[in-house]
């Protein structure tokens, strides 16, 4: 299976890469529209600022790209950032309209913790998903973010996570999924979630 790895400035594209390649997947690279056309599935990498990100989707024409990837109902992973501009709006800097694709807001955590975020945490399954087949409930993930997601249909949300708030860390809606941690940094439980995403992609 031929996954894209939308590069729109993130840093983290080489150890998503990694990942799926341990995992015997043709992961490339794409820099452009043209580049994603003979993909089965699609990842969002996510390391970056909002403005910046959607800024590089739109210059690149990937934005439309992307929008019309998930309108056709193909399967995509949005991670940290990537899962973030799913949504119609982020409160991050003075504010940034983002893709639009899913309703609702991405705001600031609760200066109640340490913020950014960063470290390991729980992720507790809020319904059924096929990203956690084969994973425990409360597994620990690792996360690096200040921002999170509030989607206005809460059918979506797959598992929330406790971090000054009980926030929003994974999505699935149809073969749209998103994690606000980074498998790609999450071990053994991490390697499992992109498999589980290969076969979801795969089905």
């Amino acid at each position: 299976m031929k996954v894209a790895i939308v590069d729109y400035g993130a840093g983290n594209l080489r150890s998503v890469m990694s990942a799926l390649r341990h995992l015997g997947c043709d992961a490339v690279v794409i820099k452009s529209a043209h580049d994603v056309q003979s993909s089965h599935a699609m990842i969002l990498p996510g390391v970056g600022a909002a403005a910046d990100t959607m800024k590089n989707l739109q210059r690149t024409g990937l934005s439309d790209v992307v929008a019309a990837w998930i309108a056709a109902e193909r399967p995509v992973l949005g991670i940290c950032m990537g899962m973030q501009i799913l949504f119609t709006h982020s409160d991050e800097g003075t504010g940034q309209p983002c893709l639009g694709i899913l309703p609702g807001r991405v705001v600031r955590l609760p200066n109640i913790c340490k913020v950014p975020h960063i470290g390991w945490n729980q992720v507790y399954q809020t319904r059924k998903s096929a990203l956690f087949h084969g994973i425990p409930d409360d597994s620990y993930f690792y996360f690096v973010h200040s921002f999170v997601a509030e989607p206005h249909d809460a059918s979506i949300i797959a598992a929330t996570t406790h971090y000054g708030t009980r926030f929003c860390s994974t999505i699935q809606h149809g073969l749209t999924t998103a994690t606000q941690f980074h498998p790609e940094k999450s071990g053994a439980n991490g390697l499992r979630l992109y498999e589980n995403f290969l076969k979801l992609a795969a089905a």
